[in-house]
């Protein structure tokens, strides 16, 4: 997977700004009341790919942190009911989380 290119991003804000728009000038269309946007690092080394979150981590002034058991490495940064998530997922756990 790769990160969206310069027209495609441009694209998305277009179309994330003329959904809340329409949404806005249109009451009667159902909302939901919460909204995710997911983005991840281009495939590699699982080291290569949490450098990345934490580059993105540190844009956003705020650390990145380990889930689904270790391996999935995550920032996540909230625009009120809307968070933006970036994620890498490594096929191996990048800590020995058997060790107590």
């Amino acid at each position: 997977m790769t990160y969206a290119s310069t027209p495609q991003r441009a694209a998305l804000i277009k179309g994330l700004r003329a959904l809340a728009d329409h949404l806005e000038s249109n009451p009667d269309i159902p909302a939901p009341s919460y909204a995710d946007v997911y983005t991840f690092p281009p495939g590699g080394a699982c080291d290569e790919m949490r450098a990345e979150i934490d580059a993105i981590a540190a844009q956003f002034g705020t650390n990145a942190s380990e889930t689904a058991g270790g391996s999935h490495y995550t920032v996540t940064r909230s625009f009120g009911p809307v968070e933006y998530h970036a994620v890498a997922i490594c096929k191996h756990h990048h800590h020995d989380n058997s060790k107590g």
